[in-house]
């Protein structure tokens, strides 16, 4: 009898495609488990491992390091081996366990941009059955709790206040924000903009004006950068009192499936019991293995926006978003950095022609970049932390005074109990939603970061108040088009719809045109003409389908882009819009009027 052969596709991976493989876990001859991962694969804030969705023997890779994959992809051939053996159609169902979960019907009209999809699990794990009821009586009812308040939680917990909801928020820091206003994108952007006023003031010099060396008080900048979360947390906290939303401080885990129990930071617990939940509990920085984690001088983002001291060395290791922007920070403040990547290019997410400034950029500054290299140990010693290598581009420092790890983030799904409500968690703690966000349990919605890619915080401010809203009897679902992606970089670094790599790998057919700040006044004003704007089409409809910023306030510029592409604009829509001059923003529409070919701030050839 002939052995039976499975192919093992790339499971859901949320809004993501063309994700780069960055490391290869199996070979041809290992006999592998069911779940036992196959590849690692890197997004711009995360990691990700493709399970096996069968036991056997690989006989076939059909990718390798530096390889682009997406969903539905095959990326090994086995041997089927044991129950995967014995029936095809078995088989055949195990090796697509992805396609099991249910999509939003996002249809779009004829000549109209697709409609994103829900983000899910990649892997739906059997049905769990719901603990019963505690039988305690509880110490706060309400008709909605919010598990969690970051940019989700508290715009989910304040939309279902404003619809009539009696809401109970539950968030582990003593004030509300949850990891982004706190310990994330509001202190890095503050600590961000610290070290671009130091890059203008250098930079100011190459005009005649000097500021000379800076001299960096350490604990002021602290008290900034505290003093600027401090004004959002305070906010947020006079807007919850507004709306008569009652915080309870602890980590909640749920109970039962109307029951979540909250410990506090001196141990005490308080049950909440509710009848409909949203849970937003978010994600946490992912810690490699092989590092000396109870070492302080072993990094993650949180600990590095600390800010502790400047170390002379800085060993980044991960060139994705946040590993690049507290690049930037440090070495502003005077540290060397030394940035490794395990991937082929920094930031794997964007188009290398939109990367390529920033990494020369980084060269100029002095941060020493290495690609598709990694750490094989990291030892604490008393001179510094002692690093090993391998890969193509081996760093010659060897020793660090500290090392800061930020190779992505994991979702929080496990550790919330979840089982306990019958709410399904995937292996690496996703929680599967529809596009209303539920999920199989009807009253209990999950939102951000714990649903899946992009972790981004306005993903989950969109899809928190969309819960909130069906919560109270809406009837919506998700219909976001795009997400945009910004690195808040030096220079900026923003994409918004298909990029042209995507385009390309997939064999869809698009226009690009891109225009050069070289040949924008405000560029050569600010003596920042490294950066350009592209901007791809539908060549059939002209609709604008993607866009690539990089530069300075690319993040501020790229929602142009974004709406154009939710409107079903047109190349003719932008270039015809008069735009203020002159601006940086004007290269959007200089972009339309490149690829429609009535630029006329630039000679472009006539195509023959």
């Amino acid at each position: 009898m002939m052995a039976k052969t499975l192919e093992v596709k790339v499971p859901d991976i949320g809004d993501f495609s063309d994700v780069p493989v960055i490391e290869v876990l199996v070979s041809v001859g290992d006999t592998v488990t069911v779940d036992q991962g196959l590849l690692t694969l890197e997004s711009d804030k995360a990691t990700m491992e493709v399970p096996s969705s069968a036991a056997g023997v690989i006989r076939e890779l059909r990718v390798k390091e530096g390889d682009s994959v997406s969903e539905g992809q095959v990326v090994v051939v086995l041997e089927a081996a044991g129950e995967d053996a014995a029936d095809e159609g078995e088989g055949s169902d195990k090796a697509s366990t992805a396609d099991r979960g249910t999509k939003a019907a996002d249809k779009a009209g004829p000549g109209k941009p697709p409609v994103s999809t829900s983000h899910r699990a990649p892997v739906e794990p059997d049905p769990v059955k719901a603990a019963p009821a505690s039988g305690r009586k509880a110490d706060v009812e309400c008709a909605m709790v919010v598990l969690g308040s970051g940019p989700g939680g508290y715009t989910a917990a304040f939309r279902a206040a404003d619809l009539g909801m009696d809401t109970v928020l539950i968030e582990r820091y003593a004030t509300l924000g949850g990891v982004c206003l706190n310990v994330g994108c509001i202190p890095s952007k503050a600590l961000l903009h610290s070290a671009d006023v130091i890059g203008q003031a250098q930079q100011a010099a190459d005009y005649g004006i000097d500021f000379g060396k800076p001299d960096i008080a350490l604990d002021k900048l602290r008290g900034y950068k505290d003093k600027v979360v401090g004004q959002l947390t305070k906010g947020l906290a006079g807007m919850a009192r507004q709306r008569k939303v009652k915080v309870v401080q602890g980590t909640g885990r749920f109970v039962s499936a109307n029951e979540i129990e909250v410990t506090d930071g001196e141990g005490r617990t308080s049950l909440v019991r509710f009848e409909q939940c949203i849970i937003a509990a978010g994600s946490q920085a992912m810690k490699l293995p092989g590092f000396p984690w109870d070492d302080p001088r072993i990094m993650d983002s949180t600990d590095a926006l600390e800010l502790a001291e400047v170390p002379a060395q800085l060993l980044v290791v991960g060139g994705g978003i946040i590993g690049l922007e507290m690049a930037t920070v440090y070495r502003a403040l005077g540290s060397e950095v030394t940035v490794v990547e395990l991937g082929s290019q920094l930031i794997p997410g964007a188009d290398a022609d939109l990367v390529k400034p920033l990494a020369d950029r980084l060269k100029k500054q002095g941060v020493s970049v290495h690609l598709k290299t990694r750490v094989v140990q990291a030892k604490a010693q008393k001179n510094g932390v002692a690093v090993e290598f391998d890969g193509e581009s081996i760093p010659e420092r060897k020793r660090y005074d500290r090392v800061l790890v930020a190779v992505g983030r994991s979702p929080n799904g496990n550790k919330i109990d979840a089982d306990k409500a019958g709410v399904r968690v995937g292996e690496r703690g996703f929680i599967s939603v529809d596009a209303q966000m539920r999920t199989n349990v009807p009253h209990i919605f999950a939102i951000g970061d714990i649903v899946g890619q992009p972790m981004l915080a306005h993903k989950a401010t969109h899809e928190g108040k969309l819960a909130a809203e069906v919560a109270a009897g809406e009837k919506k679902e998700w219909v976001a088009r795009v997400i945009p992606s910004v690195a808040y970089t030096d220079p900026e670094i923003a994409w918004v719809g298909i990029t042209e790599s995507e385009a390309k790998e997939k064999g869809i057919k698009v226009g690009v045109a891109k225009f050069p700040w070289a040949a924008s006044g405000r560029a050569i004003g600010l003596g920042r003409t490294e950066g350009s704007t592209k901007l791809l089409f539908d060549e059939a409809t002209n609709r604008v389908v993607g866009a690539g910023i990089v530069g300075v306030h690319a993040g501020d510029l790229i929602a142009e882009a974004a709406l154009a592409i939710e409107m079903g604009a047109e190349a003719a829509d932008i270039a015809h819009t008069i735009h203020p001059h002159p601006t940086l923003s004007e290269s959007v529409a200089m972009a339309a009027e490149m690829y429609a070919g009535t630029i006329t701030d630039l000679y472009v050839p006539k195509k023959k």
